[in-house]
């Protein structure tokens, strides 16, 4: 696996993104400038090479993947195990909304307490095991770049996962901005975040 790259790219923007509303597992596109970063991004990931491309199965993910497909001429793969975790009752509300009816718990989210999401949605931990198992199955066995589309809690909780990170630590990662990524690389004594 030494020549293994692991990329994992974040949608683009959406206009749930810039209202600040958990978006979760809804289905929201991007919008224009989330359209635009695809594109962008899509310019120099081209550059790396990548010999697959697996995205989330949300249309966010999906569309932000479309303009690499054109340039690369790789068929995407879908794996919903790349999703973003799923909101439960605070899904589809704005922050605001969510500190408004639900205080305790939302804060307690937001300083990075393993509770499920809105009562009835997921934990980091278990967004982090079952997108782990979605990268591993992808690079058993690979060599090559692996361009993984996703969003920004789940690429935050594959990170965490990765480098091993105690789970009171993961919030220190902050998130990555719409349309970045990063690189993971396996080294001798573990993975490494190679850049982003």
């Amino acid at each position: 696996m030494s020549d293994l790259r692991v990329v994992i790219w974040r949608h683009g923007q959406t206009d749930w993104n810039i209202q600040s509303r958990f978006q979760g597992h809804s289905d929201i596109p991007l919008n224009r400038v989330g359209e635009y970063q695809a594109n962008h991004a899509a310019n120099i990931l081209a550059g790396m090479n990548p010999n697959r491309i697996i995205s989330s199965d949300l249309i966010r993910a999906r569309q932000t993947a479309a303009p690499l497909l054109e340039l690369t001429k790789i068929n995407l793969e879908i794996d919903a195990e790349l999703r973003e975790t799923h909101g439960g009752n605070w899904e589809g509300k704005t922050e605001d909304e969510n500190l408004a009816e639900d205080a305790q718990n939302f804060r307690a989210w937001l300083t990075g307490k393993d509770i499920k999401a809105g009562e009835t949605g997921e934990s980091r931990k278990d967004v982090a095991i079952r997108a782990r198992q979605a990268v591993d199955r992808a690079i058993k066995d690979a060599s090559g770049t692996i361009i993984f589309v996703t969003h920004g809690g789940t690429a935050r909780c594959l990170f965490g996962s990765f480098l091993n990170l105690p789970y009171e630590n993961w919030a220190a990662l902050g998130g990555l901005s719409n349309a970045c990524w990063s690189v993971l690389e396996p080294k001798s004594h573990g993975w490494t975040l190679a850049c982003t």
